[in-house]
């Protein structure tokens, strides 16, 4: 705590809200992701090919916009906490029933049903966080809040190293319903948000589009700028233990070694990048962490040996998953006070709808050049960092809203 005095600022309460959104948001990443590790397996299974299970990537990133534009109008109507929970129960029941998918038709309904509740639990529990806690540890407590998605990240990866080979795909998603556990601590140690509980708008769906229609250009700019923020996370994650297992030949668990590292690299660089934006603003750390990514694309994309097979991944993910840090607080400074529940998680999840042909785009690209996947994972992140510095340069900024 010495070492983040912003953190160390947070009252008992605050910190409370601050650990159940991130592990929140953890435990769902974790949900997602363990699909990745396991694409080869399922297909195997289902005795299809990988870019037809890469699909239910595809379909979850797909009705996210559903899930965040449902639940984000219910925690603008209802309050933060009580949807929090809800979302959290339903996620964990559909990853329960991924488990027992008799086929590969019904694991794709299950992801894409999936995707709903994973769209819901990112601007709930930013805007539970963001207006919980004072101005000043924004930046820090959204580099660490943002990086819940390289801890779930990293946890898939645990759990897959430990037990994959022992219980197979669908063990894997059995453990996936343990973040339903959460929902007791929720309900037991975290407070409504402040600002909601001074509002308590009971905000229908003429507000939420009336307040959209008022300022429309500034929500097509912040989905076009998630769709390039999407396109540069997938595009550096979903596909890159596929490119480990089929063009590099690792075994599990040094797969599972090398993406404990990369969100090693995720954390540390969110927590890097979201404390800088305290001090020089959400755009130039945000343009610093995408700049940083890109010189890193060749050893992350080309190393062989795993050692600097790691230490690549380590390195891009510090800048992508640095510039994902700044995402939380500087969404939710843009939104509108009204719609703070819906906005920034409707914008990140459509930039998502956007992004969501990626892992199977990637796919058949590395299949048509012979497998390359090194190639087509090295092209989409210089293409992709690039274009977020630009967009980010053009942007807007809020740093000083108050809520």
């Amino acid at each position: 705590m010495t070492i983040l005095p912003e953190l160390q600022a947070l009252s008992r309460p605050q910190r409370a809200v601050f650990f159940a959104s991130l592990l929140g948001w953890a435990l769902d990443a974790f949900d997602f992701f363990l699909v990745v590790f396991v694409i080869r397996s399922i297909a195997a299974d289902f005795h299809a090919q990988v870019a037809d299970v890469a699909y239910a990537i595809t379909l979850t990133l797909m009705f996210r916009p559903l899930g965040a534009l449902i639940f984000g109008w219910l925690a603008d109507r209802f309050g933060r906490r009580p949807v929090l929970m809800a979302d959290i129960l339903l996620y964990s029941g559909l990853e329960l029933g991924a488990a027992f998918a008799p086929s590969l038709g019904w694991f794709l309904v299950l992801r894409a049903l999936f995707g709903i509740a994973m769209g819901g639990e990112w601007g709930v529990g930013s805007s539970l966080v963001m207006e919980s806690i004072p101005a000043a540890s924004r930046g820090v407590v959204s580099g660490i809040l943002q990086q819940g998605y390289a801890l779930g990240y990293l946890l898939a990866g645990v759990v897959y190293g430990l037990f994959f080979d022992l219980v197979g795909w669908r063990g894997m998603f059995v453990i996936g319903t343990l973040p339903a556990l959460l929902v007791v601590y929720i309900r037991l140690g975290v407070q409504e948000s402040p600002a909601w509980e001074r509002r308590r708008t009971r905000t229908g769906a003429a507000g939420i589009v009336a307040s959209v229609r008022g300022h429309w250009k500034l929500f097509v700019y912040v989905i076009v700028l998630m769709t390039a923020f999407n396109f540069l996370a997938h595009g550096t994650q979903d596909l890159y233990p596929t490119l480990l297992q089929a063009q590099r030949k690792l075994s599990t668990h040094i797969v599972s070694a090398v993406a404990i590292m990369a969100n090693l690299g995720a954390i540390a660089g969110g927590i890097f990048f979201g404390a800088l934006s305290q001090r020089v603003g959400r755009r130039r750390a945000i343009m610093a962490a995408a700049i940083f990514a890109l010189p890193m694309i060749p050893l992350w994309a080309y190393a062989v040996a795993p050692v600097w097979i790691a230490c690549g991944a380590f390195l891009i993910q510090f800048g992508v998953q640095g510039a994902w840090g700044v995402v939380p607080a500087h969404l939710n400074e843009l939104s509108p006070e009204a719609v703070r529940g819906t906005f920034p998680g409707l914008a990140y999840q459509l930039g998502n709808l956007i992004a969501s042909s990626n892992a199977v785009f990637q796919a058949r690209a590395a299949a048509a050049s012979g497998g390359n996947y090194a190639l087509v994972l090295a092209v989409t992140a210089a293409i992709t960092a690039v274009v977020l510095v630009v967009l980010t340069y053009r942007g807007p900024e809020a740093m000083e809203a108050v809520f």
